[in-house]
C-alpha cells in the first residue's frame, strides 16, 4: 500500500499532547555532510524542544531512492512523513523546512501539507531562512562570524549558492547588496545554475585588487555542487577556473547548516511557528 493520505480513513485530529517537529531538508547522499549539517539542525532544534519529538523528511525523490539503494538508509518524503504523524495519532505538528528561500522546493512542500491540514488539531509552518528583510542581516551576521577571510586585504570571500529559475533567486543579489551594505565589501554571492553566474562573479572580482579566493558554499549542505561544481578539479568548476585566471584559490567545504549562528536562526523559526496565535 502507497503511504499518503489517501489511505487515511479517520475523522480524528490526533492527541494535542503528542507533539512532533518534522524538519524537511533537500536532502544529501554525503553521509557525513548529512549529519554535520542537517543532523547538527535537528539536533540543536531537539535541545531547544525536548518535549518534542523530532522527525525528518526530504523533499528531493533522486537523494531519497539513492539512499535507499546504496544505504539501506529509508528517509520519507513530506507526504509519507506527514501520513505517518496522523497513523501515529500526533496531534501537535511543527514543520520546519531547512530551505534557504522561498522556492520551487519550498512551494513543493507547501502543496504536498495542504491535504493534511485538516488532519492534525494543531499544524504549523515554519519559515526558509531568507524570508523577512531583517533576515538578510541576521543570514549575513551569522556567516560573517566563522569566515576569518572577511575584509582580508588582498582577499575575495565568494558564497556559493544553489541558484534557481523561481523568482526567488533575486533573493541572490538582494543578499549580495546587504553584505556590501553592512560593510563586508570583499564578499561575493555566486550561483551554480542561476544568477550572479561565473562569469558575473568574474568581473566583480577583476574591478578588485585580489590575489588570493576563498570559496564557501552558500548551501544547507556541502554537498554534490560544492564538492564537484564549485571545489572540484573539472576544468570548469569554481576553483579551477579562478586558478587559471592567476588567482590563489582555497576552498572551504563547510555548509551553513554547520554555523551556529545558521542553526539559532531554524530554532527561532521554529519557536515562531510554535508561538505564533492562530
Amino acid at each position: 500500500m502507497t503511504l499518503n493520505v489517501s489511505n487515511i480513513q479517520t475523522s480524528e485530529k490526533g492527541d494535542l499532547s503528542k507533539k512532533v517537529i518534522l524538519v524537511v531538508s533537500f536532502g544529501t547522499s554525503y553521509n557525513d555532510n548529512r549529519e554535520k549539517t542537517i543532523g547538527a539542525i535537528e539536533e540543536e532544534i531537539s535541545r531547544a524542544y525536548p518535549d518534542y519529538i523530532i522527525k525528518r523528511a526530504f523533499t528531493s525523490r533522486m537523494i531519497i531512492n539513492k539512499l535507499k539503494k546504496r544505504d539501506g538508509i529509508q528517509v520519507d518524503n513530506v507526504d509519507e512523513a506527514l501520513c505517518r504523524l496522523v497513523l501515529e495519532g500526533y496531534g501537535t505538528v511543527i514543520i520546519q523546512p531547512t530551505h534557504v528561500m522561498n522556492g520551487f522546493e519550498y512551494e513543493e512542500m507547501m502543496s504536498l501539507i495542504e491535504p493534511y491540514k485538516g488532519s492534525f488539531g494543531n499544524l504549523r509552518i515554519g519559515t526558509p531562512l531568507l524570508t523577512s528583510a531583517e533576515d538578510y542581516t541576521t543570514l549575513t551576521e551569522a556567516v560573517v562570524a566563522e569566515v576569518p577571510e572577511v575584509n582580508e586585504d588582498g582577499t575575495a570571500v565568494i558564497l556559493i549558492g544553489h541558484g534557481t529559475d523561481h523568482f526567488a533567486n533575486s533573493a541572490y543579489a538582494a543578499l549580495d547588496y546587504r553584505i556590501k551594505d553592512m560593510g563586508y565589501h570583499n564578499v561575493f554571492i555566486g550561483t551554480v545554475e542561476n544568477y550572479p553566474d561565473l562569469d558575473t562573479v568574474k568581473k566583480q572580482i577583476a574591478a578588485h585588487k585580489v590575489k588570493k579566493i576563498i570559496l564557501y558554499p552558500l548551501m544547507i549542505v556541502a554537498g554534490d555542487h560544492a564538492n564537484n561544481d564549485m571545489a572540484g578539479d573539472e576544468e570548469d568548476s569554481w576553483k579551477s577556473v579562478f586558478e587559471k585566471e592567476g588567482y590563489e584559490v582555497e576552498c572551504n567545504l563547510k555548509g551553513l547548516g554547520e554555523y551556529e549562528g545558521i542553526r539559532r536562526m531554524f530554532v527561532e523559526r521554529v519557536d515562531a511557528a510554535i508561538t505564533v496565535e492562530k
